[in-house]
């Protein structure tokens, strides 16, 4: 890290404190050729996850459109806000586990796994449009699913 007064590439860690959470490290700095103080931040530097579609595209994770069908799916029930949040970052996490790449298929399924386990009508919801239910019998189906898991 170079010094921004001097440019000297030479520093000393004088303070190390976790911050945003303990997603980040706060250094305090100081130069050794000019004594000048400065704060520097470290971050764990996160591998993009990109999602694979059905038709072969690829794009970028993105929460917001899990949050999106969350909120779809549960317009009328008791959810708020950090719900879809949580289970949107539940499902980013296990997708880092997995690695760089995971299927839109993987991605629609881990979804409905988590909502499953807080509301069975909205995770009815969700697998009708994700899943294309035609019929009545489909829902059943997935109701007697739900219900055995």
């Amino acid at each position: 890290m170079r010094c921004a007064t001097c440019g000297g590439s030479e520093s000393k860690v004088i303070d190390s404190r976790s911050a945003d959470d303990d997603t980040t490290i706060r250094r305090r700095r100081q130069c050794m050729a000019c004594d000048h103080r400065f704060t520097t931040f470290e971050r764990l530097e996160e591998v993009p996850v990109f999602v694979v579609k059905r038709n072969g595209d690829r794009e970028p994770f993105d929460r917001r459109n899990i949050v999106a069908g969350l909120q779809a799916s549960a317009v009328g029930r008791p959810f708020e806000s950090a719900d879809f949040d949580r289970i949107a970052c539940a499902v980013e996490d296990e997708a880092r586990l997995i690695g760089s790449e995971v299927s839109s298929e993987w991605v629609g399924i881990a979804v409905l796994e988590q909502l499953r386990t807080v509301d069975i009508v909205a995770a009815l919801r969700f697998a009708s449009v994700y899943k294309g239910f035609t019929e009545a019998a489909d829902f059943e189906r997935e109701l007697r699913l739900i219900k055995r898991d």
